[in-house]
């Protein structure tokens, strides 16, 4: 079980997003510094109690329509080893001091626990409470036999973030850039996981956040 702390971070979560976010693929932002608001999310726990696990949302109002990114991430006690590339960067913790963030689609404690999550395993939990499961995340899996992944190797999209999983017809697929409105599935969905998030109004928007499927890249990743 994770334990929230209500204390200080510097710099904060956002803040690190707002410098890492534009070197993105996915970014959909223009030249201007993103105007970023933490908008809604969940956790996962890390079995071992080592790992945080968030799957933040945020908002970024600094171009003509808000736009919503799914920022999956990790926070660590000491650097995660050959992960330099996937470093957001590190933060002053009250409690726990010196924390190093990394994009959590390269780590394989988050990366263990969403397909957990896929299988049922795993349950969500509220973004910024302790021992408080999100019965508004919504999750399936309709696969054949465990899933799991020795080390992530992911790929980023204009959209989305992929990463093969064995066996090598199926693959992850995460929606970087998130759009309210129906919860359409790909062709091919063997599973998916949906999340929640604010809106500006104040009401719930809710989209697909990731899918397992079959495809183009899990076929050639079999061959």
């Amino acid at each position: 079980m994770a334990l929230i702390h209500h204390t200080t971070l510097t710099p904060t979560k956002v803040e690190l997003l707002a410098s890492w976010l534009p070197t993105r693929p996915w970014y959909a932002g223009g030249t201007a510094t993103p105007e970023l608001t933490k908008a809604g999310g969940f956790r996962l726990d890390d079995p071992k109690g080592e790992v945080g696990i968030e799957f933040m949302v945020v908002t970024d109002t600094s171009g003509p329509t808000p736009v919503h990114y799914l920022t999956p991430l990790t926070y660590r006690g000491a650097p995660l080893p050959d992960a330099e590339h996937a470093l957001i960067g590190t933060m002053e913790h009250g409690v726990l001091g010196k924390r190093w963030a990394y994009d959590g689609c390269h780590d394989p404690v988050l990366i263990a626990q969403l397909l957990a999550l896929f299988e049922g395993h795993s349950e969500p939990q509220a973004q910024s409470l302790t021992d408080t499961p999100d019965h508004e995340i919504t999750r399936s899996y309709g696969g054949d036999g465990p899933l799991s992944v020795a080390t992530p190797t992911p790929t980023d999209t204009p959209e989305a973030t992929e990463l093969p999983i064995r066996p090598g017809t199926t693959l992850l697929h995460l929606n970087r850039v998130l759009r309210p409105g129906p919860l359409d599935l790909p062709e091919g969905a063997k599973g998916h996981v949906t999340g929640h998030w604010s809106l500006a109004d104040g009401t719930l928007a809710k989209a697909v956040f990731a899918v397992l499927r079959t495809g183009p890249h899990g076929s050639r990743e079999a061959e």
